[in-house]
C-alpha cells in the first residue's frame, strides 16, 4: 500500500474519531446559538407564532426598567459573593491549613458538606431558616439580643438580597475554601522559611509570600464566583416562588429571562436577555484571560 493511501486512511480515521464530538457540538451548541440569534430578532407568542422585529427586542430591553432592576440585583449579589464570600473562604482556608489544628479533615468536611446538597433542598432549608417568627435566624437573634421584636423580621419581604447572600455564604464558602486550600498547600515552604529567617511576622508572610503564590487560583475563583453569581436562578426562584420578591427586589437576570420565555411565552425577548448575559460573561472571561497572562509574563 502506498504512503498516500496510509495517510488517507489516517485522515479518515481521525475524522471518524472526531465525528461524535462534531455532531454533538453542532446539535447542542452551534444550532441552539443560531436559533437563539434568530429568535432574538423576532417577537414570539409561544413556540409556534413569531413576528420579525429586527433589533426591537434589544431596544425595548435597554429601556426596560425591570431588566435594569434585575441587572442591579444580580450585581449586588455578585458583589456580596466577591467581597464577603471569598474573603471568608480564604480566611477559613488559612485556619484549616494550620498544622496545629487537630481534626482538620473533619472541619473541612463539615464546611464543604452544604455543597453535597441540591440547590432545591438548600433553598427550602433557607426559606425555613429565614421564616418570620418561627425561623431559626430570627429565633437566634432574638435570643442573643434578648428582644422579641427581632422575631418579626420578615427577611423575604424586607431584606431579600441580604437573605440570598447569607444563604449563599452557607452554601459556597466551603466550596471556595477547597480551592484556596489547594493553593495554600502548594505554597513553596522554602519561601516561608526564608521569610521567617528574615523576621517576617504573620502579616508579612501573608502579604509577601502567600498572596503572590495563591493569586492565580484566586483569579480563577473570582471569575468562577462572578459567573456563578450572574447565572443565579434556582435559589431566588424557589425562595420567592418565581415572583421576584416585593418590587422585584430579588429578581435576577436569569429569572427575568425565564419569566419572559416560559411564563409569558416571548422567547424572542428572552433570547435577547440571554445574549446580553452571554456578552457580559464573555467579557468577564476575557478579563480573566488577560489577568492570567499578565501574571504569567510578570517575573
Amino acid at each position: 500500500m502506498s504512503a498516500g493511501g496510509i495517510d488517507q486512511k489516517r485522515v479518515l480515521f481521525s475524522w471518524a474519531m472526531l465525528a461524535p464530538f462534531i455532531v454533538l457540538f453542532t446539535v447542542f451548541v452551534v444550532y441552539p446559538l443560531i436559533q437563539s440569534a434568530f429568535l432574538a430578532a423576532n417577537q414570539t407568542f409561544g413556540p409556534g407564532t413569531r413576528t420579525f422585529v429586527g433589533t426591537k427586542n434589544f431596544e425595548l430591553l435597554f429601556s426596560d426598567p425591570v431588566f435594569w432592576k434585575s441587572i442591579t440585583n444580580t450585581f449586588i449579589y455578585a458583589m456580596g459573593s466577591l467581597f464577603i464570600q471569598l474573603p471568608l473562604a480564604f480566611a477559613l482556608a488559612l485556619a484549616l491549613n494550620s498544622q496545629k489544628l487537630r481534626g482538620r479533615g473533619i472541619y473541612r468536611l463539615i464546611f464543604f458538606s452544604p455543597q453535597l446538597m441540591g440547590l432545591v433542598f438548600v433553598s427550602i432549608l433557607g426559606a425555613l431558616a429565614f421564616e418570620k417568627r418561627a425561623g431559626l435566624v430570627n429565633q437566634a437573634i432574638a435570643f442573643i439580643l434578648q428582644d422579641p421584636k427581632y422575631l418579626e423580621i420578615d427577611w423575604l419581604q424586607q431584606h431579600v438580597m441580604a437573605t440570598l447572600i447569607l444563604i449563599s455564604l452557607w452554601l459556597y464558602v466551603g466550596f471556595n475554601m477547597i480551592y484556596f486550600l489547594a493553593a495554600l498547600q502548594s505554597v513553596d515552604k522554602s519561601l516561608m522559611e526564608a521569610s521567617e529567617i528574615d523576621g517576617a511576622n504573620a502579616w508579612g508572610k501573608l502579604r509577601h509570600v502567600i498572596f503572590p503564590s495563591v493569586k492565580p487560583v484566586a483569579t480563577f475563583v473570582v471569575l468562577l464566583s462572578m459567573i456563578g453569581s450572574l447565572q443565579l436562578f434556582e435559589l431566588p426562584y424557589i425562595l420567592l416562588e418565581n415572583s421576584g420578591g416585593p418590587e422585584n427586589s430579588g429578581l435576577t437576570i436569569v429569572m427575568y429571562l425565564y419569566q419572559n420565555g416560559f411564563d409569558l411565552g416571548d422567547l424572542g425577548y428572552a433570547s435577547a436577555i440571554g445574549w446580553v448575559l452571554a456578552i457580559i460573561l464573555i467579557g468577564l472571561a476575557l478579563v480573566q484571560v488577560k489577568l492570567t497572562r499578565a501574571q504569567e509574563v510578570r517575573p
